[in-house]
């Protein structure tokens, strides 16, 4: 079980312990309430915006213990004018990517998808519809979206997805249901560059995932803007960051055999 889950779950058992001592006995100092009331709710909201800490989904953030290479991973395509620059970087260099796509901008670019595929890379959900709110958005919402996102999927690639990656990385309880029931498995990062921001700068990008690299290393990294036709800065800093790793001696690795059977 991961540490943060078990943080989780031991604090919120303080809690309960706190508001029933608080209805026997009296309730603690206002001061104690207030303090533990702040951290429990910086706990939750932590929990909720942090992929990593696996609170409340399991999720493959980084490769098994013995991984050797590195997986390269794409967010908030299908882009038609950036992810084809995208591919030829990565064929360029000989290496193969898995990229979670948005249904929505899969509907509307089939060719980009085909491409993707043809060139021998693997596909996963983003959701549908990418919503910034998805987090907040009730379980049966949550349901539709991933349901239509796959549908659309299949259709295009002839295959049902298996591999999600939640919109900003942001969970809870309702999404861990719903993905638990679709038999999808929730896919983070180790590495990322914040290359989706709009402020992002190449160098930057490729600083920060150069800090973060090493064997089993997941790199985060996206082939189009959330919104609008920006140029992400990835497509500048993926042709640093793959003379990065090839300097490092690390391979790009495919995803999937990191996450088979999890």
């Amino acid at each position: 079980m991961p540490p943060a889950r078990v943080v989780f779950y031991l604090a919120t058992a303080g809690v309960l312990v706190m508001v029933f001592r608080a209805a026997l006995v009296g309730p603690p100092p206002f001061e104690w309430s207030l303090m533990a009331t702040l951290a429990y709710v910086g706990l939750v909201l932590g929990a909720v915006f942090s992929l990593r800490w696996r609170v409340f989904v399991d999720a493959v953030v980084r490769g098994p213990r013995d991984a050797r290479g590195v997986a390269l991973t794409f967010d908030d395509g299908p882009d038609p004018k950036w992810t084809p620059r995208i591919l030829a970087t990565l064929a360029h260099h000989k290496a193969k990517a898995t990229f979670f796509l948005v249904g929505k901008k899969a509907e509307e670019h089939p060719e980009v998808v085909r491409a993707i595929l043809e060139a021998g890379h693997a596909v996963g959900l983003h959701s549908y519809a990418h919503d910034r709110l998805f987090a907040l958005r009730r379980e049966r919402r949550v349901r539709e979206d991933l349901e239509r996102g796959l549908e659309v999927l299949e259709k295009l690639t002839g295959q049902r997805p298996t591999l999600f990656r939640p919109p900003i990385g942001h969970t809870n309880p309702a999404i861990a249901r719903v993905v638990d029931s679709l038999d999808l498995t929730v896919v983070g990062w180790s590495a990322a560059g914040r290359d989706g921001l709009e402020s992002a700068r190449v160098e930057d990008v490729v600083s920060r995932i150069r800090r973060d690299l090493r064997e089993g290393t997941i790199v985060l990294l996206h082939d189009a803007p959330e919104r609008g036709s920006r140029e992400p800065a990835a497509v500048k800093a993926l042709p640093l960051i793959l003379d990065a790793l090839a300097a490092e001696r690390l391979d790009v690795v495919p995803l999937e055999p990191w996450v088979e059977g999890k």
